[in-house]
């Protein structure tokens, strides 16, 4: 009875046993899972280097385990469970073999086949040579392939697929709880797609470093596919620079792939290092331990500009610009050197590393030698205003102006001679703008450069225009802006200026007061014009009168003359004299006008000029009428004549007006008559005196 105990109690722990085995012999293995099968008992050991057994060693197992039931006998066989890999969008994933051959001393990857496809078949990729290390392809963004875990580890962003087989990276997995790209030397950003595209609005292009193939040749610093056998063939054709140009930057990354293609890229020659043509915008799937890209601004060549390129790399010098030219050497483009033909307005996709690039205005370029800087540029940042002394030592800050152009054919001459734009102002103009001025101001007086600055600005044009020649730099224009004096100049030149504008003021007043007598004087006139009229109209009513008058004096001297040539005498000088004293008296009431208080006096200079003429007149006139009374009576008789006119004139009553004599003659008779006359108011005439002598000679009846 013991003895079937036992036996029951053996069978049991067969059945157990095997039903143990069974049980851990089937692996339920999901839909995106394998299975990595370890064989723990083989009477084969795994060849030296190789992780994985493909012909039945113990070890990890070549052959996985897909999604479903499957069955493997334990404890022969343990199974353990791994995802698949899955590359999520916007990342790549790297490969790295555990098993091959080993890779070439001196490569840093593997060969690529096209029999590895995307690593998913072992057996092709050992079978095709496929080597250790680093894999060249990449597994693109939305992979998902059952890939083995023994023998590839796959990195990307996220996580890293596979089981490492290196106690160190075993070791780092299990102190971290898993594998990070980061044990690789990779960062998540490096496995990311690389995109290319504008930063703001800065263009930007990838600078391509190949981290393997081949050694570049010797004196060589960058990489072209074919070198520069090509732009040789354009040289001896004549092709134009500008051709050969084009030639340069158009990219032979199509032969690869954009270095997507890594061994394509080393199939065609491509060499570690620096390579010639970057990348432009774009997504690329690019190797991070195979290919390392920097983004750079892309070259813009904007209007009114051109870019001289000065390259390091190409066909050795071959020096255009003659024995007379001793700045540099001018080239062709594909050459090392300066190109004789520079980049025009465009974008050009040019490797900063290999092409350097200086940016020359053709437009008209202004530079200020002041505390502000040009909008359009920074070339005068380090321009100040210019200082100096004048002969008597003053010192004076001016601001100052220069146009410049440099033509586009002459840019590359101008390069060579200067280095940059910035050299040729800082190191050029700067010194020879600054001393010409400096020199000026020391060979004038303050005061002179101040009258005399249209002639200075004028020297300088000229003194700059023929220095600047040498440099093949036109001169446009040099205007001094500004001119800041010492206090001390500009106290004197303010008193001075004040006493300018003083004196001027006073000039000023001294012509308004000349003008205000004139004024004065108009309205003195204005206010005398009626008395002005006043008198000239006097003027002529005595003018009239006397007209008048001389007429009545002519007419009174032709009856004089009629009756008696001396009393026609005698009335017509006393016409004349009244004429005269009636003009004399017209011009004093002028005069009186016009010269105030020294009319009056004119007037009775005159006026008594005028009765003496008549004084004098009337006397002649008498004489003259004395003679012919005298010759027609006789003396005794003129002479009692005379006396009766006198005493007639004074009108003096010598008898009474009823006389009554005795017999007394002629004499009385005559005399008595005469008296009679001439008390009546009457005068004396000859005709009168003739009667009476006949009346005496006649008796009485």
């Amino acid at each position: 009875m013991q003895t079937t105990l036992v036996v029951l109690l053996v069978s049991l722990g067969v059945v157990l046993l095997a039903l143990l085995i069974v049980a851990k012999s089937f692996h339920s293995i999901g839909p995106a899972s394998i299975g990595l099968v370890n064989k723990r008992l083989a009477r084969k050991s795994l060849s030296q280097g190789n992780p994985v057994a493909l012909r039945g060693e113990a070890g990890f197992q070549g052959t996985l385990l897909m999604p479903g039931l499957r069955f493997k006998l334990w404890p022969i066989f343990a199974v353990s469970k791994h995802p698949w890999v899955q590359v999520p969008a916007g990342e790549i994933g790297v490969v790295i073999a555990q098993v091959g051959q080993p890779i070439k001393i001196g490569a840093k990857s593997g060969e690529y086949k096209a029999e590895f496809g995307n690593f998913s078949d072992l057996e092709a990729f050992l079978a095709n040579g496929g080597q250790k290390g680093v894999q060249r392809p990449v597994l693109p963004p939305g992979t998902l392939v059952p890939i083995h875990p023994a023998a590839f580890l796959v990195i990307t962003a996220s996580r890293v697929y596979g089981t490492p087989v290196s106690h160190e990276l075993r070791s780092m997995a299990a102190g971290r709880g898993g594998l990070t790209p980061t044990a690789f030397g990779l960062t998540p950003a490096q496995l990311q797609v690389t995109v290319i595209s504008p930063q703001g609005a800065i263009d930007m292009v990838g600078i391509v470093t190949a981290l393997d193939g081949d050694p570049l040749p010797s004196g060589d610093i960058a990489s072209r596919l074919g070198g520069f056998e090509d732009v040789v063939k354009m040289h001896s054709a004549e092709v134009s620079d500008a051709e050969i140009i084009d030639t340069l930057l158009g990219r032979k990354n199509e032969l690869h792939n954009n270095y997507q293609d890594f061994q394509q890229f080393v199939t065609m020659g491509g060499r570690i290092g620096l390579q010639h043509d970057p990348l432009l915008y774009g997504a690329y799937l690019l190797n991070p331990f195979l290919i390392s890209v920097e983004m750079v601004p892309m070259l813009v060549v904007r209007q009114g500009e051109v870019a001289v390129i000065k390259s390091f790399v190409g066909l050795p010098t071959l020096d255009t610009s003659g024995s007379e030219f001793k700045f540099g050497s001018i080239v062709r483009p594909g050459r090392r050197g300066i190109w004789q033909e520079p980049l025009r307005t465009g974008k050009y996709p040019l490797n900063p590393r290999i092409y350097a690039s200086e940016i020359v205005p053709t437009s008209i370029l202004t530079l200020n030698w002041a505390s502000a800087v040009s909008q359009a540029h920074n070339l005068d940042h380090a321009l100040s205003p210019i200082e100096g002394k004048s002969r008597e030592g003053f010192v004076f800050k001016i601001d100052l102006q220069v146009q410049i152009h440099v033509s586009d054919t002459k840019a590359p001459k101008v390069i060579s001679m200067v280095g940059t734009m910035q050299n040729l102002v800082n190191e050029v103009l700067q010194s020879a703008v600054g001393n010409h001025f400096r020199n000026t101001l020391q060979r004038l007086e303050a005061i002179r450069f101040i009258e005399t600055r249209d002639e200075v600005q004028s020297a300088a044009l000229e003194a700059i225009t023929e220095y600047l020649t040498g440099y093949d730099v036109e001169t446009r224009g040099v205007y001094i802006q500004d001119v800041v004096f010492p206090e001390e100049l500009v106290k004197v030149l303010t008193e001075r200026e004040i006493a300018r504008q003083e004196k001027a003021t006073f000039h000023e007043q001294q012509e308004a007061q000349h003008a205000r007598i004139e004024v004065e004087r108009a309205r003195g006139t204005a206010d005398m014009q009626g008395q002005l009229a006043s008198s000239q109209v006097s003027i002529e009513i005595n003018s009239n009168t006397a007209e008048a008058r001389a007429a009545e004096a002519r007419g009174q001297a032709a009856y004089v003359e009629t009756t008696a040539r001396a009393e026609a005498t005698r009335v017509e000088v006393i016409g004349k004299a009244d004429a005269s004293r009636i003009q004399a008296v017209g011009a004093a009431e002028a005069s009186k006008v016009q010269a105030v208080g020294a009319a009056e006096a004119t007037r009775a200079e005159a006026v008594g000029l005028a009765e003496a003429k008549a004084a004098e007149a009337l006397g002649l006139a008498r004489a003259e009428g004395f003679e012919a009374q005298k010759r027609a009576l006789g003396p005794q008789a003129t002479a009692i004549v005379a006396a009766i006119n006198a005493i007639a004139e004074g009108g003096v009553n010598v008898v009474p007006d009823v006389l009554v004599t005795g017999g007394g003659g002629g004499i009385e008779g005559l005399a008595a008559t005469l008296i009679k006359r001439l008390g009546a108011g009457g005068t004396v005439t000859a005709a009168d005196l003739s009667d009476s002598k006949s009346a005496e000679e006649t008796p009485a009846s």
